[in-house]
C-alpha cells in the first residue's frame, strides 16, 4: 500500500512573530511531512518605541497611543512584533531625526527585517532540524528582494522561487510570488501578459504536470479565492449605491495557466478576506486567507496520495 503525505500551508503573515511561531510548530502538531509558507513573510511598518522624559515609554498601534512603564515594556514589544509591525526603541531626537531623513527610514526598515528573518531562520532550525519535515519559504509579491539570499543560504529552509522542489511523496511543485498589478505597487508586480512568460517558463522545468503542484501566490480572477473591495486612486473603497465594490482582483495570467495546465493542486494567498477553494477542470485551487494582524494562524492541511493526488483537504486556525 502507497503512503499517503500530509502538507500544511499557510501564507500572508507579515511580520508576524506569533503566526511565525505557529507555523514552525504546525509541522508536529498536525503530523505533516512538509510545511510550505506562500509568500509575503515580512512586515510592512516600523513602530518606534520611545522612550520619555519621565523613564516611559509609549507606541502607537492601531490608531491608539499606549504608553507603558519600563517593566511593562517587553509585552508592548511583543504585542508590536506578534501583530506584523518591526517595534524599534528610539529616543524622541531619534524620532525626529528619522522623521526629517526618509533614507534613514528606509536604511532601518531593510535593517530590522533582515534582522527578524534571520532570526526567524535560526528558530526553525532550532525547532525543525532532525525532525524530517520539509520547511519551505516562498516569498510573494510583498517581499523585498534581498530576503531572496537569506532564505537561500539556510541549510534547512527551503527558497522554492522560480525553481522545481519535490514534495514528499514525489510531487514537484513550482512557486512564483509575483502578482498582477496592484494599487500598492508593491516590489513583486506583472503586467499579466510578463506573468503569463514567467509562468510559462516555469512550467517548461516539469518533467510531468499529472502530478505537479503550483504554488502561485496570487490567485486566479473571479473565483472564490480572489473577491476584495475595489480601491480608487486615493486607496479608497469604490462605491456603488452605497455599498463598497467587490470584484475579482487576482491574476487572469493564473487563471489562463490553470485552465491551460491542470496541475493537480494549486496554492494561493495574497487576498486575506477570500479563504476557500475553487475548481478550474481538475485543478484544486486553494487560498487559506490570513488573519495575522490578530495573531491568528489560518492555513489549510492536505492529505495526498501517488495513487489518487489530492485525497483530501482540512482547513483550520489558531
Amino acid at each position: 500500500m502507497s503512503k499517503d503525505y500530509k502538507y500544511f500551508f499557510a501564507t500572508d503573515i507579515h511580520g508576524s512573530e506569533v503566526c511565525l511561531k505557529k507555523f514552525l510548530n504546525s509541522g508536529k502538531f498536525y503530523d505533516v511531512d512538509a510545511i510550505i509558507m506562500g509568500g509575503d513573510i515580512t512586515g510592512k511598518m516600523i513602530v518606534p518605541v520611545v522612550q520619555g522624559a519621565n523613564g516611559t515609554y509609549s507606541a502607537s498601534l492601531f490608531g491608539r497611543k499606549r504608553v507603558v512603564q519600563i517593566d511593562e515594556l517587553p509585552l508592548l514589544i511583543k504585542m508590536i512584533s506578534d501583530a506584523g509591525f518591526y517595534p524599534h526603541q528610539m529616543s524622541e531626537d531619534e524620532l525626529q531625526h528619522l522623521k526629517d531623513n526618509p533614507a534613514s527610514v528606509d536604511a532601518l526598515f531593510s535593517e530590522l527585517m533582515k534582522n527578524t528573518i534571520a532570526n526567524w531562520l535560526d528558530l526553525a532550525e532550532n525547532r525543525l532540524q532532525g525532525t524530517g519535515i520539509e520547511v519551505i519559504f516562498a516569498p510573494g509579491n510583498d517581499d523585498p528582494f534581498f530576503i531572496d539570499e537569506m532564505l537561500s543560504s539556510n541549510e534547512l529552509v527551503i527558497n522554492p522561487d522560480g525553481q522545481v522542489i519535490e514534495l514528499p511523496g514525489g510531487f514537484p511543485m513550482i512557486s512564483i510570488g509575483y502578482s498582477n498589478i496592484t494599487p500598492w505597487s508593491s516590489p513583486r508586480e506583472l503586467e499579466e501578459s510578463a506573468l503569463q512568460t514567467v509562468i510559462d517558463q516555469q512550467v517548461a522545468k516539469l518533467d510531468n504536470l499529472d502530478n505537479a503542484i503550483f504554488n502561485l501566490h496570487v490567485p486566479p480572477k473571479d473565483t472564490t479565492l480572489d473577491q476584495a473591495f475595489l480601491l480608487d486612486d486615493e486607496f479608497r473603497p469604490v462605491m456603488k449605491s452605497g455599498s463598497p465594490v467587490i470584484a475579482g482582483v487576482g491574476s487572469s495570467a493564473v487563471r489562463d495557466s490553470l485552465q491551460k495546465y491542470q496541475p493537480l493542486m494549486s496554492l494561493h494567498g495574497h487576498i486575506h478576506e477570500s479563504r476557500g477553494e475553487a475548481r478550474l477542470g481538475r485543478t484544486l485551487a486553494i487560498n487559506p486567507g490570513s488573519e495575522y494582524s490578530e495573531g491568528i494562524l489560518r492555513g489549510v492541511i492536505v492529505s495526498m496520495s501517488a495513487k489518487k493526488g489530492v485525497k483530501g483537504y482540512q482547513f483550520v486556525s489558531g
